[in-house]
């Protein structure tokens, strides 16, 4: 299956341990369900303020990764009104993405107790199932 017909994983890419792990997930999961991956990076600002926006080096090796692996690839970067879960979320509905995927982050426990982040978002208000994955711990 190719092109229009295949199913679309969309993974939130950002330049970071987080991000890499998604981009893993993101891979694994394409080769499982013979999917293309719709790899989208946005963030409140440019790579000057947020160093979660990626430059092209950085999109450029993302792909060139999922490449490496057979997996078909489409990258979008947007820069949000600071909003990046509604990004994701409207990058889902707009290319009928069937699963998204998110690095998260480890939290504190004051941390965790904290609302709004953006996986948590995605998370609860997600149309289609959103698989959230860690960084390997070192004894991983």
């Amino acid at each position: 299956m190719t092109g229009e017909g295949r199913v679309k994983i969309l993974v939130g890419y950002v330049p970071t341990a987080e991000g890499e792990a998604a981009l893993d997930a993101a891979a694994a999961e394409a080769k499982l369900r013979g999917a293309s991956v719709l790899l989208l990076n946005t963030s409140r600002g440019d790579s000057y303020i947020d160093t979660r926006y990626a430059n092209q080096a950085e999109l450029d090796a993302a792909g060139a990764r999922l490449r490496e692996l057979g997996v078909e690839v489409t990258i979008q970067q947007a820069v949000s009104s600071g909003d990046v879960a509604h990004e994701l979320l409207k990058a889902a509905e707009a290319n009928d993405v069937k699963l998204i995927v998110l690095g998260l982050r480890r939290r504190s426990p004051v941390g965790k107790l904290i609302l709004g982040s953006t996986a948590q978002r995605v998370l609860l208000e997600s149309p289609v199932p959103v698989l959230a994955v860690k960084v390997p711990s070192p004894r991983d």
